[in-house]
This record gives structure tokens, C-alpha cells and sequence, in this order.
């Protein structure tokens, strides 16, 4: 992520919660900023290691809330299945998010895809299940993985 692109997701975020009357935090704002420039999915003790650098003390409970007030503002996503943290691709709207994930590389890409969403939401819907945070993971191989010769 370039710095120009950077300072345009930190200012939206920051807009964002103004507008919806939160604050984002230094401590917020670092750990957002760590995931931002990472080029993979991060852990909380990944952040927690990396916040090192950047905040004096910083501890696992720090680390875990601000998580989940970003997690909560839709400005990063949790990938379960590797028990990790994104960056929201678009955080100006809520959204169902859809994510690629190459069990080669690690790469992750976010995807929108709005017919996906109106299926699990109908299916959903028909045997009464609520979605607390509809997400879906696909484990696969990306493009680039997949055109490399194998062992």
C-alpha cells in the first residue's frame, strides 16, 4: 500500500468514526495502520509484536479492544480460519464479505459479491438463522500460485 493510499483509508477511518460519534484512538489508529500496510493477514499477537515498535508497553487486552472496536466500526475483518485480522477493503458502507484466501502464499483478496449475499441471506432467512457477521471464506490457490510449476 502506498503512503498516498494509506493516509486516504486512515482519514476516511477517522471520518467515518466521527461521524458515528466514536473515537479512533492512537492506539486504534496504530493498530489499523499495522494491518493497512501488512501483505498478509495479521494475528493479535503478530499486532501485539509489531506494536512493539510503535507503542511503549503495549498489552494483550490493548491489543484484543481495539480489535473489536474496529472489528465493530467495519473497518477490519476477522478471517477465522486463520484466526487473523484485514483490512476492510470499503469501509464507507456495511457490506457481506467474501474473502479468497490462498493456502499456498497466504494471499487474500476481498471480494463483494452481491449475489452471493442475496443466497445466504435467503437461505438464511428460510430456516430463521440471524447472521452475526456474515462472512465467507474460500481456501484455494491464487492465479499466481497456480501458474508456478510444482515440485
Amino acid at each position: 500500500m502506498t503512503n498516498k493510499h494509506l493516509n486516504h483509508v486512515l482519514k476516511q477511518a477517522e471520518l467515518l468514526c466521527r461521524e458515528r460519534g466514536v473515537r479512533l484512538t492512537d492506539q486504534r489508529r496504530t493498530v489499523l495502520q499495522l494491518l493497512c500496510v501488512s501483505d498478509k493477514p495479521l494475528s493479535a499477537y503478530e499486532l501485539l509484536d509489531r506494536m512493539r515498535g510503535v507503542v511503549k508497553n503495549p498489552a494483550p487486552p490493548t491489543v484484543y479492544r481495539a480489535l473489536d472496536f474496529l472489528l465493530e466500526q467495519g473497518l477490519i475483518h476477522k478471517l477465522e480460519s486463520l484466526h487473523a485480522y484485514v483490512s476492510c477493503a470499503h469501509p464507507e458502507h456495511p457490506h457481506s464479505s467474501q474473502f479468497l484466501i490462498c493456502d499456498n502464499c497466504g494471499e487474500v483478496a476481498e471480494v463483494e459479491a452481491p449475489n452471493v449475499t442475496k443466497s445466504l441471506k435467503a437461505a438464511s432467512s428460510a430456516i430463521g438463522f440471524r447472521t452475526k457477521r456474515p462472512v465467507v471464506e474460500l481456501l484455494g490457490t491464487c492465479a499466481d500460485c497456480a501458474k508456478k510449476p510444482h515440485d
